[in-house]
């Protein structure tokens, strides 16, 4: 009796299969694509962020779809610029530190934001093409270096602004 729901669960699973694709992406026909490089065309310059933001958005097409890079007459065509790379500060969050003095400080937050133009083409299917902006943010302790939102903030609100790139350029949500 178990050998016979075991193989009446492979062949539903084999017609199941057949039926959807388990990747979910909308690129069925797509078989290129090329990313050009995002410049950063922000009023305050980050200097490794345009060459950041091009690789890992390369890198996450490459990886995770079957779409093969190219130079010349791509199905896909992806393209862009870095719009705005702002800090501002935002608030005063509830920790408290103790001087020594033994006065209680606050410490203040501040936030990254960062916008990305980008021009998608598809030359399968023009209708899915478009021009949108992308925009994340990130709040942190005020107290953190230069060098240390630049290694994790900055590169944490690009993997988001990828995620919904890709999002809506594979998955079509």
């Amino acid at each position: 009796m178990s050998k016979l729901k075991i193989i009446f669960g492979f062949v539903i699973l084999s017609l199941f299969q057949q039926c959807y694709s388990f990747t979910g992406s909308s690129l069925t026909d797509e078989k290129t694509v090329q990313i050009n490089e995002f410049p950063n065309n922000a009023a305050l310059v980050n200097p490794t962020l345009s060459q950041q933001f091009s690789t890992d958005i390369q890198n996450r097409f490459l990886q995770r779809t079957t779409l093969k890079g190219t130079k010349s007459n791509p199905d896909i065509l992806i393209e862009g610029e870095i719009s705005d790379y702002n800090f501002s500060p935002t608030t005063i969050s509830s920790n408290t530190l103790t001087n020594p003095s033994g006065g209680v400080v606050q410490q203040a937050q501040s936030k990254l934001t960062i916008s990305v133009k980008v021009h998608y083409e598809n030359k399968i299917h023009p209708d899915s093409s478009f021009d949108r902006t992308y925009s994340d943010e990130v709040v942190y302790n005020s107290d953190l270096s230069q060098s240390q939102i630049e290694t994790s903030q900055v590169k944490l609100v690009t993997d988001r602004i990828i995620n919904k790139i890709f999002n809506d350029i594979v998955a079509n949500w």
